[in-house]
């Protein structure tokens, strides 16, 4: 049967043909209700099958999690004076820079922020995230830079990278608590569900050609071999024990 949104698409069509004297058949108005009906199953597949924008940043705030960690099992090894993988925290650095500075960070920069900004919404918010991936890419190549097995033999280097991953952290988790929480609901609010869902095609579409198919899902395998490397990739293991009932 005909959904509700079929019938008033071709009562309007009939009183347009009429008005205009032309002579419709009703295989020709079956036809018609038909492909109507399959685009618009098309396009609730589409939707099913494909992820909406602010769902795609929050699932890459994940993964950003997901790092902050890592680097808090380093900065623990560091306080500690204890040694540690460099190449985990120079894979890490590497991460976060391709995949969270160049190119989350950048589809911020360029489809939300200046969507706010011309509707005059969260506009205070918004110039703080514009200013704090600067300070983030800033650290990152501090971070880069004494991420090397030498540099863990100077104590100074140590306390420098402990001070710069520290900061890192710092700022980046009520960052992206804001994001989530503040800025990505409310900017639903600001396009309509046709713009909404073509943003999420350009998304994916821009991720595949940065990363390959199914790009986020390999930025997910990497992180978890950093994680098995350092052994904080089994989830039990961060459950609180022996705690009274």
């Amino acid at each position: 049967m005909a959904s509700e949104y079929t019938r008033r698409i071709f009562l309007g069509k009939i009183g347009g043909l009429l008005s205009a004297g032309a002579v419709v058949t009703p295989h020709e108005f079956i036809a018609e209700a038909g492909a109507a009906e399959k685009g618009g199953r098309n396009l609730k597949e589409k939707e099913a099958e494909g992820v909406a924008p602010a769902e795609d940043l929050m699932r890459e705030h994940g993964v950003l999690s997901r790092l902050l960690l890592v680097y808090e099992d380093i900065l623990r090894k560091l306080k500690t004076n204890k040694t540690f993988p460099a190449e985990v925290l120079s894979s890490s650095a590497g991460i976060i820079r391709r995949f969270i500075e160049d190119y989350h960070e950048k589809l911020e920069e360029e489809h939300l922020f200046p969507r706010f900004e011309k509707a005059g919404k969260l506009v205070e918010l918004v110039r703080v995230l514009r200013q704090q991936p600067e300070a983030g890419r800033r650290l990152t190549d501090q971070i880069r830079d004494r991420s090397t097995a030498p540099a863990q033999e100077d104590p100074w280097e140590r306390k420098e990278l402990a001070k710069s991953m520290l900061l890192f952290i710092k700022m980046y988790r009520p960052h992206k608590a804001k994001e989530d929480t503040v800025l990505f609901p409310a900017f639903h609010s600001l396009v309509s569900p046709a713009e909404y869902a073509r943003l999420g095609d350009e998304f994916e579409d821009r991720e595949q050609a940065l990363f390959g198919q199914g790009g986020f899902e390999k930025i997910v395998g990497e992180v978890a071999k950093l994680e098995k490397v350092l052994g904080i990739f089994e989830l039990a293991q961060f459950t609180p024990q022996g705690l009274k009932p």
